[in-house]
């Protein structure tokens, strides 16, 4: 049976995947950090948008963060010292069985579309993990337009590249 278009395009965040969502995040651990039910919550609720893709089967999702979102994520916190006006994409997860598919560079499109009809910032940022090093997400982002605005240790053991798209 073969899958609906449209269960392959990004749509809003919903309620109804809190749970799914929990499960493709802490299965996708270490590459995002693992998360409780709670935690999730908070950050969809405070988020400026989210997105998923699939209706029966989550196949992935988005959070994305304003300035002056209570995050206390030690990235987000970086590019609000950085920056007055952005889009932090705060995680991105792709489940295993769909990788290689566009469904990534659709969140990323998609959260790019809405930020340029909602005329919001001109920046999309993230970061992806150099040590250890996450080499396709660091050429997948290549790919996509970012560069390297700057380097953080996030935590002992783990540094980030800090990434910026100026998005128009």
């Amino acid at each position: 049976m073969s899958m609906q278009s449209s269960e392959l395009e990004p749509r809003l965040f919903l309620p109804s995947d809190i749970d799914p969502a929990l499960d493709l995040n802490n299965a996708n651990s270490p590459a995002v950090g693992e998360i409780d039910r709670p935690t999730l919550e908070f950050l969809i609720e405070h988020s400026l948008y989210s997105f998923a893709i699939g209706s029966d089967t989550l196949h992935a999702f988005c959070i994305t963060f304003a300035p002056g979102a209570p995050y206390t994520s030690v990235n987000y916190q970086w590019f609000s010292r950085q920056y007055s006006d952005f889009v932090y994409l705060d995680r991105i997860v792709v489940s295993e069985k769909m990788r290689n598919k566009s469904l990534g560079a659709k969140l990323y499109a998609a959260v790019e579309q809405r930020m340029i009809k909602d005329r919001c910032a001109p920046l999309l940022t993230c970061e992806v993990n150099l040590n250890p090093p996450n080499l396709g997400s660091i050429r997948f982002h290549n790919r996509i337009g970012f560069r390297e605005v700057g380097q953080q240790d996030s935590k002992p053991g783990l540094t980030v590249s800090m990434l910026a798209k100026t998005v128009a």
